[in-house]
């Protein structure tokens, strides 16, 4: 099972807006890295949803329930998009300045490429996000 991140502007949909919905398609991911990592997020996988914008903070979870399905070739281009249903709220968001504070997240592509709307969480990175937001 693996982890993500993905980032959405919060008046452009929310993590209140997946709640009351259930579930959402994700897509209209423009950026060739985000589109690749998109389409290996797996069925099951767990996704912690980021609001940009005044916010800057992981404030919830979602499960794919439906994996990527595309068209696109290998050049990275095309569409992908996948289902995911909302899982729970954090207790406390983990804000982007916290994260900066933490050692362990130094290389994470969260700090690192702030143009990436979907990246991968390692476990140990994951736990330690569930931790801060009082989860775990």
């Amino acid at each position: 099972m693996g982890h993500w991140l993905f980032k959405t502007e919060p008046g452009d949909y929310s993590l209140s807006d997946l709640e009351k919905e259930g579930t959402t398609i994700w897509s209209g991911v423009k950026n060739n890295l985000a589109l690749k990592h998109l389409r290996t997020v797996e069925r099951g996988d767990s996704v912690f949803i980021y609001h940009t914008g005044n916010e800057k903070a992981i404030v919830g979870t979602a499960g794919v329930v439906r994996a990527s399905s595309s068209e696109a070739s290998g050049s990275g281009a095309g569409n992908a998009e996948i289902e995911l249903k909302f899982l729970q709220r954090l207790v406390r968001p983990v804000t982007l300045a916290e994260l900066k504070t933490d050692r362990e997240f130094a290389d994470f592509d969260l700090l690192r490429n702030s143009r990436l709307s979907v990246m991968p969480v390692n476990t140990k990175r994951w736990n330690i996000i569930l931790k801060k937001g009082s989860l775990t």
